[in-house]
């Protein structure tokens, strides 16, 4: 081969982070074998704010802009990328990386949430592309293929995780608005020549100000817009209050506050606000002095109002409202943390499906289970939860042992969809009327607004519409599995794309496949009604749906999303291949730190390493690289027959424990195919090592265990001090790095 193949792999952060510390080494171990370079990409937090910042850093301090390098080569066909979970932030979270980063001496400036000036507007615009969802609208330029493999099912199926029990009584519910919400003001369009748009407001008294600039329309792309009510959104959640108020149920608010960045913490804020409506009217000249914005939730306010003379009396009052309200659900019920506490903390497509698998229960401040009223403001996908729930009460929880699956082939290319539209929303601070004109200064939709009240419009390109209806008839095809397009004819926007899914899928031979289009209820029903049966059944759905889908399924079948295969085929022949869902990634680092032990699992990982050692044989003629994808094939059956995943309690088997194993496994299978004998060779010795040395390196991983652990910080981590921690056995080091 005149050049190395080359797989590009991902720095992020938290738990995933302190996992590829330990496994990173093996994986490059044994790609040299077959001549593959491992090019690590940092897109972690803090490396995304210095990419950012350069300007404000010293020489030897600047970092490239690996996030901008990984997306230019999503678009090309050698491009073959592992992507680890990363931290989508919030504003308190991106607060806390920048002071961790100034006291490592990067003199990076202050998040200002409210500009005073053009440099301040300038630097929140900065800080704009590293909040929230900033890296998978970059490096998805291809659709989603997500699936639990075979042997995760069977293994599954062959160890049940936890279901809760479902009551036909229980009263838990989902509430959502009736009106004046995204769904019910949605318009929608398809565009049918090339042309540019703007977005422009125009107050009540006639003045015009410019949103957002010339941008360009491509051809057959559907756009939307829509309003989200702040009166009604705020009416909706008092009712909601005095309903579990009523009903004696926890309150609780479900969003997407990482992902929709700018719309969701201003939905999370006008909760918190009406919640707690008497204590921000009777400290309304309190909390402007100390600038406390409930978008930011509890959490920021406790920090805010502490060492204040009336610190104690705004603290007794909050107390006396929970007191006096409905009791609102915990987070972390040992630490006092509530659901309102930070909005990175309610993800919706994490929280219901725990609450889902939970028999619809979350934890009230005691630690016990209890029924809520789950808060999901806008209709376009809380129907989608409660009708979950209401096949929960009348069915019963699911099996794990006998439960069918649900893959998933999901829109998400360029940015399709609400997940593409933070550079188009606005909360707006006035009354008016917001246009979207195109180059002509023709109107192309338009809405009315009030004050407070949040725009947005969204788009989805033909191009990935096309990709997305060929990759959902393949999987059928090859999979022989029913497949339904998840898509609302009451929803502007899905009336849309009804059109095009209709049109497109004339273009290929469906003859003998079930394909199906329903409304997001029904598909609902129709699944879990043959999920009960153990059959199968794709789903096809939107970005924001196939986010929710890829985790209430696989919660419910494996009791985490993180076992999925994520392959993403590049729209441009390349590979993109994710492992798995980050929801629990902070608890696990905060154990580690606290007490040397990391219970993450990197199955997802491995799983994703053997598609993309797959996928690059397949594309650069790397027999090697086959050998190793299907050795470690082998290997990850092996691991979950063994059962050497991350144990549940200090002194067994954590991580990197569960590295040393899937590090044997694989050795064994590349040592016992018979395709190349040099290779085999090879990983023999390795092999015979690592299994004469077993004892030895499973003591020297467990005496590490049991005390705290030095990183040098949460978002940017000593490099050193983090590799001694997540490589403490010097026998299992020096023979992976013998090979």
């Amino acid at each position: 081969m005149a050049e190395k193949s080359k797989i590009f792999y991902t720095w992020t952060d938290e738990a995933p982070m302190l996992a590829t510390h330990s496994f990173l080494p093996v994986v490059e171990a044994f790609a040299k074998s077959a001549d593959i370079e491992i090019v690590p990409k940092d897109i972690s937090l803090a490396g995304r704010i210095l990419a950012n910042f350069s300007e404000y850093l010293k020489p030897d301090q600047k970092k490239e802009d690996a996030l901008a390098e990984l997306g230019h080569l999503a678009t090309k066909p050698e491009a073959n990328i592992i992507k680890l979970p990363n931290i989508s932030a919030s504003v308190p979270q991106l607060n806390e990386a920048i002071a961790e980063l100034q006291k490592h001496g990067y003199a990076v400036p202050n998040y200002p949430a409210e500009p005073k000036n053009e440099e301040e507007k300038k630097i929140k615009n900065t800080y704009a592309k590293v909040l929230g969802s900033a890296v998978n609208p970059v490096l998805r330029e291809g659709n989603s293929d997500r699936r639990a493999p075979r042997a995760v099912k069977n293994y599954a199926k062959a160890n049940p995780h936890r279901m809760g029990k479902w009551s036909a009584d229980s009263n838990t519910k989902v509430a959502h608005m009736t009106g004046g919400d995204f769904y019910g003001t949605e318009k929608s369009v398809t565009i049918e020549n090339d042309s540019q748009y703007k977005i422009e407001f125009e107050s009540a008294d006639g003045k015009v100000k410019e949103l957002k600039g010339f941008a360009p329309l491509l051809a057959g792309e559907i756009i939307d817009t829509s309003v989200m009510s702040l009166s009604a959104l705020k009416g909706f959640v008092a009712d909601a209050i005095a309903e579990a108020k009523l009903a004696n149920v926890l309150i609780s608010a479900h969003l997407k506050a990482t992902m929709m960045k700018i719309s969701d913490p201003i939905i999370f804020g006008a909760v918190v606000e009406t919640y707690f409506k008497d204590v921000f009217e009777k400290y309304s000249d309190v909390f402007r002095e100390l600038d406390i914005d409930p978008n930011f939730g509890l959490s920021t306010l406790f920090e805010k109002i502490a060492g204040h003379p009336k610190e104690e009396q705004i603290k007794a009052d909050i107390a006396a409202t929970i007191a006096n309200g409905p009791a609102i659900a915990m987070v972390n019920s040992e630490k006092g943390i509530t659901n309102f506490h930070v909005s990175s903390d309610v993800i919706v497509d994490a929280s219901m499906a725990a609450l889902i698998r939970g028999g619809g229960k979350m934890w009230n401040k005691n630690g016990e289970e209890e029924d809520t009223i789950a808060m999901i403001p806008d209709r376009n996908y809380a129907g989608f939860y409660q009708a979950a729930i209401d096949d929960m009460k009348k069915n019963g929880a699911l099996d794990p042992r006998t439960m069918g699956s649900v893959p998933n082939v999901g829109l998400m290319a360029q940015k399709a969809e609400e997940y593409g539209s933070h550079d188009k929303t606005f909360q707006l601070d006035a009354d008016g009327t917001v246009r979207v004109n195109d180059a002509d200064g023709k109107t192309l939709m338009e809405q009315k607004v009030a004050k407070g009240d949040i725009f947005r419009m969204s788009q989805a390109k033909d191009a990935p519409i096309r990709d997305w209806v060929k990759l959902a008839v393949n999987r059928a095809r090859l999979s022989d599995t029913p497949a339904v397009f998840w898509l609302d004819d009451q929803r502007a926007h899905d009336r849309e794309m009804i059109k095009k899914v209709e049109k497109y899928l004339k273009d290929h031979d469906t003859e003998g496949l079930d394909i199906r289009i329903m409304n997001i209820e029904d598909a609902m029903t129709f699944t879990l009604g043959r999920i009960r049966e153990g059959l199968d059944t794709i789903s096809v759905s939107g970005n924001v749906l196939r986010d929710y889908l890829t985790d209430l399924f696989p919660i419910l079948e494996l009791g985490t999303s993180a076992k999925m295969l994520s392959i993403v085929p590049l729209m441009n022949g390349g590979g993109l291949f994710e492992t798995g869902a980050g929801g629990s990634a902070p608890k696990h680092i905060e154990q580690f730190i606290h007490e040397g032990y990391l219970r993450w699992d990197s199955l997802g990982e491995f799983m994703a390493l053997q598609a993309s050692l797959e996928h690059l044989a397949q594309t650069q003629d790397n027999p090697r690289a086959q050998i190793l994808a299907d050795a470690l094939d082998v290997a990850n059956e092996k691991f979950l027959a063994n059962d050497k995943s991350p144990a549940r309690k200090v002194g067994s088997i954590d991580n990197r424990g569960s590295h040393f194993y899937l590090a044997m496994y694989w050795a064994e299978a590349v040592a016992e195919q018979k395709e190349d004998a040099e290779m085999a060779a090879t990983f023999e010795r390795v092999a015979k090592q690592l299994q004469e040395n077993e004892s030895k390196i499973n003591e020297e991983l467990i005496a590490a265990q049991g005390k705290a652990q030095e990183i040098g910080g949460y978002y940017q981590p000593d490099f050193a001090e983090t590799d001694h921690a997540m490589r403490p056995s010097t026998t299992l080091n020096e023979i992976i790095n013998s090979i």
